[in-house]
């Protein structure tokens, strides 16, 4: 699996607002662009909308914890999204059959890997972005990938998954 390398960093803060108010303000800017639902252009969707609108829904449902693990790569996964023409990991939700999620890997300018997730709803081939629930074991998996794959080791990352 390939990852895409970012030109951006982690967002850095000492406590929680610190780092919404980073990501909000760049989400705003994205929002002020259009009158309807908030949305970025996916280069390997072929340039499709994928919306930003239920990242926020979704993000504010998760603890404290998750929310200041997740936002941390927010402005990496937008120019993740608008730049990567990488082959995602794709699967089919096993709940509702009409929904597949994409995942990304990206790694930061500071070497951080990262993990995304774009929810696609089949009947009406609409994109969202979604936080994904990245935990510590996952967090080293992408970073490993990154790993490997910077010293030339990708079948190496494939026996450890």
């Amino acid at each position: 699996m390939q990852y895409y390398q970012t030109t951006s960093r982690k967002i850095s803060g000492s406590n929680f607002n610190e780092l919404r108010k980073k990501a909000e303000r760049v989400f705003n800017e994205i929002k002020s662009r259009t009158k309807r639902k908030p949305y970025i252009r996916s280069a390997y969707f072929d340039k499709s909308k994928i919306f930003l609108d239920y990242f926020w829904e979704h993000f504010y449902s998760k603890n404290l914890g998750d929310r200041r693990r997740r936002i941390v790569f927010y402005i990496a996964a937008l120019e993740l999204i608008q730049n990567s023409h990488f082959v995602p990991q794709s699967k089919e939700s096993p709940n509702n059959k009409n929904v597949i999620f994409h995942r990304f890997t990206g790694k930061t300018k500071d070497g951080y890997g990262f993990i995304i997730q774009i929810k696609e709803d089949k009947r009406s081939g609409q994109k969202y972005l979604i936080p994904y629930s990245q935990n510590y074991k996952e967090m080293k998996k992408a970073s490993a990938n990154v790993w490997c794959i910077n010293h030339g080791a990708e079948d190496l990352f494939t026996r450890l998954l």
